[in-house]
């Protein structure tokens, strides 16, 4: 990955939507933590886990994209709670993740540069990805 090449003028809404997303990303992987000790059995802990693995994977991407572009560190906030019971925070990520899916979309047509065109999409694939898990969580009940 060339981060270093990405362009130096961009849209300060670039800049900001990029940093909504650190931030959602750093707030998945707290709430995933949390919704992984809740689950009802091993395979699905263990999917939840490697789903957190794919946000902190996601969070250093964007993080250096960010960094690139701005040349400052972003500091994440969390941007929501996390449910306190698991079927309340199956739901909440299953939303959580289709709603990121489009952002990242709208992101990624908002974007100049190819690179990050290309990383946005990737990454919306596997939010895709895991909203699918997420919904079939919800209907082992």
């Amino acid at each position: 990955m060339n981060y270093n090449s990405l362009q130096q003028q961009v849209p300060n809404k670039l800049i900001t939507d990029i940093a909504k997303a650190i931030d959602g990303e750093f707030t998945a992987i707290q709430c995933y933590d949390v919704l992984s000790k809740q689950a009802p059995n091993k395979e699905i802990r263990d999917r939840i886990l490697e789903i957190r693995s794919d946000e902190m994977r996601h969070f250093q991407i964007f993080s250096q994209i960010y960094f690139s572009l701005t040349r400052t560190k972003y500091t994440p906030k969390m941007n929501a709670n996390c449910p306190t019971n698991y079927r309340s925070g199956i739901l909440h990520a299953f939303k959580d993740e289709q709603e990121t899916v489009d952002f990242y979309h709208d992101i990624a047509r908002e974007a100049n540069n190819p690179f990050i065109q290309q990383q946005f999409m990737q990454v919306s694939l596997d939010e895709q990805n895991h909203a699918v898990w997420f919904l079939y969580f919800m209907n082992q009940n």
